[in-house]
């Protein structure tokens, strides 16, 4: 039970942060993007904001060696530069760039009701569950 409750309470609060500093809307990623036109760099303030507070955290915890619900600390699943992580990687850029949504973002908009949010939410479900029938098929 505690950790729904801390992953609801953790969900809220990254919610309401990426709702407050303007990253639900596609708009403001597009134009982080457009350097050579319309070019706004609060997109970049908001990612060095995220990395002063969390970079302590993620030490505490790591020194600490557990979650706060008491659960050991998930290891990466590897840390090998391999094709599909750099696909993978290729193909969520292209995606950003292309709506202006990554999936935290998305998620939060769904709170907007905007149509292009449950339009995204629904291609990036569709395109998990792909990658997961992919998967299984090479097991």
């Amino acid at each position: 039970m505690n950790r729904i409750v801390h992953g609801a309470i953790a969900g809220a609060l990254f919610g309401l942060g990426l709702a407050i500093s303007g990253m639900t809307t596609p708009d403001k990623v597009l134009n982080f993007l457009d350097i050579a036109g319309s070019w706004d760099p609060s997109l970049a303030l908001v990612m060095g904001a995220a990395l002063v507070v969390s970079i302590p955290g993620f030490a505490w915890l790591r020194r600490r060696g557990r979650t706060l619900g008491g659960d050991a600390l998930p290891s990466p699943p590897s840390d090998a530069i391999d094709f599909r992580l750099l696909l993978g990687s290729a193909l969520f850029g292209i995606g950003w760039g292309l709506a202006g949504y990554c999936p935290g973002p998305a998620l939060a908009s769904l709170a907007h009701g905007w149509s292009e949010a449950v339009v995204f939410v629904v291609a990036m479900l569709a395109g998990s569950q792909l990658v997961r029938i992919v998967n299984r098929g090479r097991r």
